[in-house]
């Protein structure tokens, strides 16, 4: 009997080292800025590299690139949580081909900046982004809002203020809370977690147009989570879920049709 004892007492005490591990590194496993994807993609678009100043003086580098504000969209992308500006530069190749101007801003922590990435910091981050682009004359009812993977928690929060001109959703989830409950099933997610970017509670408050796009093969993000989140949705909405596509979608003549369509046919 006590050994059997001594045994519980291990095993519980382990969980509870493991519980105090995820609660103080939670944002270590959240946020991955050094990840690196895409590398050897060469740049074809003609971009400015600009630095949007924050509320703590940190300066986010961002990439612009302009073709004429007066007569195109800007789509303004909050990219995911791991990786560098130079990991998406297969998707700027292409979306580039698009008649739009793109605004893409990395987050505080990221491509070299300075700060630390939470959910708060982000939304500021993604505001200051926007102040940035009003102070060139664009305004809200001239933004397309693009969030991929965790940058649509941000989208969809942004949203909410019902000014701009549509949103766009990539390989999007319902909460923080539910996609560690995949990974972590035996911790008290909800107990422990600081960034919760809970879109799944804010998506019917948003009125503008939606186009939520998702791979059904995504290992990351369950594809059911897109759906449940374009269920949720108000009109118009619209979908793009593709049959092979994982979590980085692929962004091939079907993908960038289908964002093509959602902005000259709603606007």
């Amino acid at each position: 009997m006590k050994y059997f004892y001594l045994a519980v007492s291990s095993v519980v005490l382990a969980y509870f080292i493991i519980i105090l591990f995820v609660y103080f590194y939670q944002r270590n496993l959240l946020y991955h800025p050094s990840e690196n994807n895409y590398l050897n993609d060469k740049i074809i678009f003609n971009y400015e590299e600009i630095f949007i100043e924050t509320d703590k003086k940190i300066k986010l580098k961002s990439w612009f690139i302009k073709k004429d504000l007066n007569k195109f969209k800007t789509i303004l992308i909050f990219h995911g949580n791991a990786g560098n500006l130079f990991n998406r530069v297969h998707k700027l190749n292409e979306l580039n081909k698009l008649d739009i101007n793109i605004l893409i801003i990395s987050w505080r922590g990221f491509s070299g900046n300075s700060g630390k990435p939470t959910e708060k910091n982000l939304y500021t981050d993604a505001k200051l982004s926007i102040k940035w682009l009003n102070s060139l004359g664009v305004s809200d009812d001239k933004i397309i809002l693009y969030g991929e993977s965790l940058g649509t928690g941000v989208a969809i929060e942004l949203a909410q203020k019902n000014t701009f001109n549509s949103v766009i959703l990539e390989s999007p989830f319902i909460s923080i809370a539910k996609a560690a409950k995949i990974y972590y099933p035996y911790l008290p997610i909800n107990l422990l977690l600081k960034d919760r970017y809970d879109s799944i509670d804010k998506i019917n408050k948003i009125t503008q147009p939606i186009l939520v796009m998702h791979g059904m093969k995504d290992n990351i993000v369950p594809h059911e989570m897109g759906v449940m989140l374009f269920q949720k949705a108000n009109y118009p909405k619209y979908s793009y879920f593709p049959k092979n596509d994982d979590h980085m979608m692929d962004f091939n003549e079907n993908l960038i049709n289908s964002i093509e369509l959602f902005i000259t046919e709603l606007n």
